[in-house]
């Protein structure tokens, strides 16, 4: 059952990506039957500044506090514009951004950042607090980037590492709702253990990818039961996890990674797949920490 008392939250600070991102929310909080609940807060202060850059900072957060409300206004009357029946509520805060949207992040279905057209003097920042809130918020997010203004009915890639059901069940529930095929890519690569080395003609190499196909195919069938009608393809590299990725997304609308945030120390961190995708992928890019409820 869909919890439509949930909403998508988006942060805006005014720059183009954050609308675009913030229209993109839009779109999909439609397709998902959900209210997009769009939020300004102060700059993300990140740790150890300059002097030079925290005056800098001190001056942009002062131009952000008068901002506010025509940023949030701009950002929503936009939105309805495309979709005027949606339920858009705003909120202006006074905390910094990476403290407002961690705590909104406890009630809702997912986060959505925009994430590119950065100017050098931001780009630090923003980078600081989308790593920031990937590895710590409580929900997905989704750093928007890219061309798109709504979501499409072109694939849907998810990383399969067995490490993180959440991002499967994440892509299987949006692959499902916006009636886009699922490509599901596992990688896998020998890796010989210090002081040992591996004799490659004595390796059965099509047992063993059929072995990792075996494992794609039990991660997946669970969600492909619960979602019939989705048209899915496995896709099975002997690669590294980011260069199976990044090729297959030349087609696709989003990308959808696990954060490998399984316990209190690795939540504190990030995964290299979901580094790389948030560095490199020309998509938007969902991480998914846990298991999404009711997405």
């Amino acid at each position: 059952m869909v919890d439509s008392a949930r909403p998508i939250v988006v942060g805006v600070d005014g720059t183009i990506s954050a609308r675009h991102a913030a229209r993109w929310a839009g779109a999909l909080a439609v397709r998902l039957g959900a209210r997009l609940h769009i939020v300004h807060a102060m700059p993300y202060s990140g740790h150890n500044l300059t002097d030079a850059m925290a005056a800098f900072q001190a001056a942009y957060i002062d131009e952000q506090r008068e901002a506010a409300h025509p940023i949030l206004d701009a950002v929503s009357s936009a939105v309805r514009a495309s979709h005027p029946d949606l339920e858009i509520t705003t909120e202006a805060l006074t905390e910094t951004v990476d403290t407002a949207l961690q705590a909104l992040s406890r009630h809702a279905r997912m986060l959505v950042l925009g994430c590119d057209e950065l100017s050098p003097s931001v780009a630090l920042l923003v980078g600081s607090l989308t790593l920031h809130l990937t590895a710590h918020a409580e929900c997905p997010v989704v750093a928007w980037r890219g061309e798109l203004l709504s979501p499409t009915a072109q694939p849907i890639v998810v990383g399969v590492d067995g490490s993180s059901d959440g991002a499967v069940d994440l892509a299987f529930e949006l692959a499902a709702a916006l009636g886009a095929p699922l490509w599901a890519v596992h990688s896998w690569s020998m890796r010989t253990p210090p002081g040992e080395v591996s004799v490659p003609f004595l390796i059965d190499w099509d047992a063993l990818e059929a072995l990792q196909r075996e494992e794609l195919v039990n991660a997946v069938e669970p969600y492909r039961r619960k979602y019939p009608d989705t048209e899915v393809s496995l896709f099975v590299d002997a690669a590294k996890p980011r260069r199976a990725l990044l090729q297959r997304l030349g087609e696709a609308q989003l990308v959808v990674v696990g954060s490998r945030g399984r316990n209190p120390l690795a939540a504190t961190v990030l995964g290299s797949t979901s580094l790389n995708m948030l560095h490199h992928a020309p998509v938007p890019v969902a991480v998914c920490r846990s298991r999404p409820a009711d997405l």
